[in-house]
């Protein structure tokens, strides 16, 4: 009989534990449990509507009633004209966010860091975390007046300056890149640059010491101490950044989208909008969203794996 009384009581000693410990944090659980509430309704309840990827969904019938219909919607979807052009874009708009992008907030956050008045450093980062707090829509309006032709700021600068200023960026495919990068790059990069601030600030300051006993200068500190102290906080952001490598972003893109450079801005995420909510193809869509999301999953999954064998630096 020892042996069961010492293997019920084993068992029971990690529940008192669990709820001990709960009952002594309760405070920090009660303050976690809105953020739980968010996700649990806004991220996995609708994770049950992944179904319609497989049925022909009815409105009369609801997902679980609709009749099975497999992968047609994935094989209608690849096999149709549309799925090379829209996937090309998609990641060559993702590509740039992340790739092009990444040295930006970096830079900036390192600029901050060696700024040395208070108040100026403080107004520097108020201005530059405010597009943040903007919509795409005024941000896209505002990109629309300063590139405008005839009218446009950018225009009537050039046209001062002796050159063509009824140039219509917008509509010009030629342009496209450029216009979406610099406003997507406006946007992003003051708040971006917050958390690699924030590493920076975790360097310990007798590693800048002892480099300046050695009379290193301050370029060669930032690039011997700094980057590598950081360099665990930026291979997980791109980690984390490749999970939506198929998602280019709908809310830029689509206000940045014109006949002229529809070939361009036609994305995986403007498409699921188009045969979703316009033409009423609710399964076709969601297959489609579902593709997005379980290649952006494989990928995290192997580049965390391949992160963690050569630089010991992983999500888990």
């Amino acid at each position: 009989m020892q042996p069961v009384t010492s293997s019920v009581s084993s068992s029971v000693k990690p529940k008192s534990k669990l709820w001990k410990s709960i009952s002594t944090h309760r405070y920090l659980y009660m303050m976690l449990l809105p953020c739980v509430i968010f996700f649990l309704i806004f991220s996995y309840i609708p994770l049950g509507g992944l179904l319609m990827a497989f049925k022909d969904y009815k409105f009369n019938a609801g997902i679980l009633g609709s009749p099975w219909v497999g992968l047609k919607y994935f094989e209608a979807f690849f096999n149709s004209y549309e799925a090379k052009q829209l996937i090309r874009n998609t990641l060559i708009i993702s590509g740039i966010k992340l790739f092009l992008y990444l040295p930006f907030p970096i830079i900036l956050a390192l600029m901050f860091n060696e700024i040395r008045s208070k108040w100026f450093k403080n107004f520097s980062q108020s201005i530059l975390y405010l597009p943040h707090f903007l919509s795409w829509v005024v941000v896209m309006g505002l990109t629309q007046r300063i590139l405008a032709p005839d009218t446009g700021l950018l225009n009537e600068i050039i046209a001062k300056l002796g050159g063509d200023g009824s140039t219509f960026y917008m509509m010009e495919a030629n342009y496209f890149y450029q216009v979406m990068f610099s406003s997507f790059v406006w946007k992003s990069i003051g708040w971006d640059s917050i958390i690699y601030m924030a590493a920076i600030a975790g360097v310990s300051p007798d590693l800048y010491e002892a480099a300046k006993i050695d009379g290193a200068s301050k370029l060669r500190e930032i690039w011997h101490i700094t980057l590598p102290s950081i360099a665990p906080t930026v291979v997980i952001l791109f980690i984390l950044s490749l999970g939506s490598i198929l998602s280019a972003g709908f809310d830029q893109i689509y206000m940045l989208r014109t006949p002229g450079n529809m070939h361009l801005a036609d994305i995986l995420d403007t498409y699921i909008i188009k045969v979703g909510l316009q033409q009423g193809q609710y399964g076709y869509a969601t297959a489609v969203g579902m593709m997005q999301g379980i290649i952006g999953f494989i990928l995290v999954i192997l580049a965390n794996r391949i992160s963690r064998k050569v630089s010991d630096t992983s999500l888990w």
